[in-house]
């Protein structure tokens, strides 16, 4: 198939080339590192215009500089100018916002604002030894970001939810470093996601900031998972950065008693392949993290990884041999009760503790890469984990920019979660719609995924069809739904689709030998509004939806685990109807303020059933 890419694609492809470039490759267990937290209050200023960026002819100025001569520049101060220049913005004078967190939840003015920010920063730091290096590492800012540190840009990012980091050991000082950050929440045709989504824009930085510090040369990355189709059997790498690059490494798990050795070659990599004996599998009963030991020279890094073996044996999912249901739901990475990104362990806890409640063993993490405590947490807790990136309903399929984008997205989330043993698929897309371009687009995503990680499933949520012009006959008749581990699709029988009463005259025929996983169905009920359950909007309504959807889905032979959406309800600007939505998705069997509705109780029934069975 060819592809015409418009010179606008051209520029964005050099603008992606970039950004390659200035980021440092990906630091991963940041939690487990020497790390000082830069999260706090930042002064920032609004720019709608993009003044502190272009020139008043909107071309990019100097970008160690900002403004061109005689306009001043953000990342500089105030008070450092000389008093007769014309200086029109004072960071030190204006106003803060909480880093990590919105601007959108922070300050009522900025609710709806789509624009560019800047943030800025003082911080003092000494290193702990002269000769180590000192990375700045940012969770995610949403959603085009650009750094610079004492007057010097730094580099760029691309993406509102995938981590990413600098070194900035030569810029670094040991007082009143001034960080200064360009954030940028506008939606655009060509990005990932596109201009139309059904969740909230919320723009900043919002997730956690910290400087790592490392050793000149240090252990920057790692996979250690067992290997596809055994029980006891480790492969993966360790990977150096640095200038002595050829070491030897030594692996740890003292638990298990279990020691050896590794020496890296010339590009600072080792692959690992080892047994271990008498190994306590992680799974949701169990959830069993080794301490994992990392030694280079006279540096170690510890991490905490769980241990699991994934297979699929024609419709069933196996996990560590046994047959599996996944009892899951659906989360929007929002705090509601904040009206605000959830970013904190606690916002972790509370979300995940709503899904515990309901009986789950798995969430889908929708329609994007969640932050770090989500994934970390749900593995304590023994929750298994669908992960996601944002190619959201109509992406600009022939851009190759944009692919590039999505593509730099997956790997990101790769890298950072990899090691973590309650992920368990990985989604490249929700509810596209079938073209040439698009599966294409999917498919090299999908060979993407499986270079980096042969060992978890791969899937995407589809959507369903009609066949014969029947509309009580279902199927999946999507060419994508060749390439997918696991067969995952959205419907909304009940809701979109007729009333709940249809479930009872629908027949599925799905003709594919896989797993499948229901990965949405549900409908919108107000909390506290009562009614007889055919009034829509009341949790009557919405609860009978979940007996008659329920029933139906069990007739689907292949049914392997379920995602219905959602946890809880949560900001949408697509859903304004007054008194009832009012701002909200409103198809949560939680409100926003936690508050369970009736539906909560025949889905938690249901799982607690599911639970004995399997």
């Amino acid at each position: 198939m060819k592809t015409a890419f418009s010179p606008l694609s051209i520029v964005c492809i050099f603008s992606l080339i970039f950004t390659a470039n200035a980021n440092s490759p990906l630091i991963i267990n940041t939690s487990n590192r020497d790390a000082t937290s830069l999260n706090g209050q930042w002064n920032y200023i609004v720019d709608q215009y993009e003044n502190g960026y272009y020139n008043y002819r909107y071309k990019p100025m100097d970008q160690d500089r900002g403004y061109e001569h005689n306009h001043g520049a953000y990342f500089n101060d105030y008070e450092q100018q000389d008093k007769t220049e014309l200086i029109e913005y004072n960071f030190s004078k204006s106003p803060t916002l909480r880093v990590p967190g919105s601007w959108n939840a922070q300050e009522e003015e900025l609710f709806w604002y789509e624009g560019t920010i800047w943030y800025r920063k003082h911080f003092d730091y000494t290193k702990k030894n002269e000769n180590n290096r000192v990375f700045l590492y940012f969770g995610a800012i949403n959603y085009e970001a650009h750094i610079y540190l004492n007057g010097k840009k730094v580099g760029m990012h691309i993406g509102g939810f995938t981590p990413f980091n600098f070194e900035i050991t030569g810029l670094l000082k040991e007082k009143e470093n001034r960080l200064v950050v360009k954030a940028d929440n506008k939606r655009k045709k060509e990005a990932v996601p596109t201009l139309n989504t059904d969740w909230f824009n919320y723009g900043g930085i919002t997730r956690d900031v910290k400087l790592i510090e490392t050793s000149p040369t240090f252990i920057q990355d790692y996979h250690i998972q067992l290997k596809k189709g055994s029980m006891d059997e480790i492969s993966g790498f360790i990977q150096l950065n640095g200038n002595d690059l050829q070491q030897e490494i030594t692996i740890e798990l003292p638990e298990l008693n279990f020691k050896t050795k590794v020496k890296t070659g010339e590009t600072g990599k080792a692959l690992l392949s080892f047994k271990l004996k008498n190994l306590e599998h992680w799974s949701p009963e169990n959830p069993k993290l080794y301490d994992v030991l990392l030694t280079s020279g006279d540096n170690t890094l510890i991490d905490q990884i769980g241990f699991r073996s994934l297979e699929t044996s024609g419709s069933n999912i196996l996990l560590n041999g046994k047959k599996v249901f996944l009892r899951g739901i659906s989360i929007h990475e929002e705090n509601g009760s904040r009206g605000d990104r959830a970013y904190s362990k606690e916002d972790a806890q509370m979300i995940l503790g709503r899904a515990s409640e309901l009986n789950c063993n798995f969430v889908r993490l929708a329609h994007y890469p969640h932050n770090e405590h989500m994934i970390k947490t749900a593995e304590k807790m023994g929750i298994m984990v669908w992960s996601e990136i944002p190619v959201y309903w109509t992406i600009d399929w022939e851009n190759q920019a944009t692919y590039e984008n999505a593509s730099q997205q997956l790997e990101d989330i790769i890298n950072r979660d990899k090691n973590r043993a309650n992920v368990i698929i990985w989604s490249v897309a929700n509810e596209t719609p079938v073209s040439e371009a698009r599966t294409k687009f999917l498919t090299n995503l999908i060979d993407k995924a499986r270079s980096m990680d042969n060992v978890r499933f791969i899937s995407a949520a589809l959507e369903k069809h009609t066949l014969s012009r029947d509309p009580y006959i279902v199927s999946i008749e999507d060419p994508f739904a060749q390439y997918v581990d696991v067969l995952s699709f959205n419907q909304y029988i009940g809701w979109y689709d007729g009333l709940p009463d249809k479930c009872n005259h629908t027949t599925w025929t799905i003709k594919f030998n896989k797993p499948v996983i229901i990965s949405e169905f549900g409908g919108g009920a107000l909390y506290g509004f009562h009614a007889d359950k055919e009034t829509r909007w009341s949790e009557e309504f919405q609860e009978d939806l979940y007996v008659q959807n329920l029933k139906m889905l069990e007739q689907i032979p292949q049914l392997s685990g379920m995602t219905p959406w959602i946890l809880s309800d949560f900001r949408s600007p697509r859903r304004m109807l007054p008194y009832i939505q009012n701002g909200w998705n409103r198809k949560g069997v939680f409100s926003e303020n936690g508050e369970k509705k009736k539906a909560f109780f025949i889905l938690q029934n249901y799982y607690l059933n599911k639970k004995k069975e399997f």
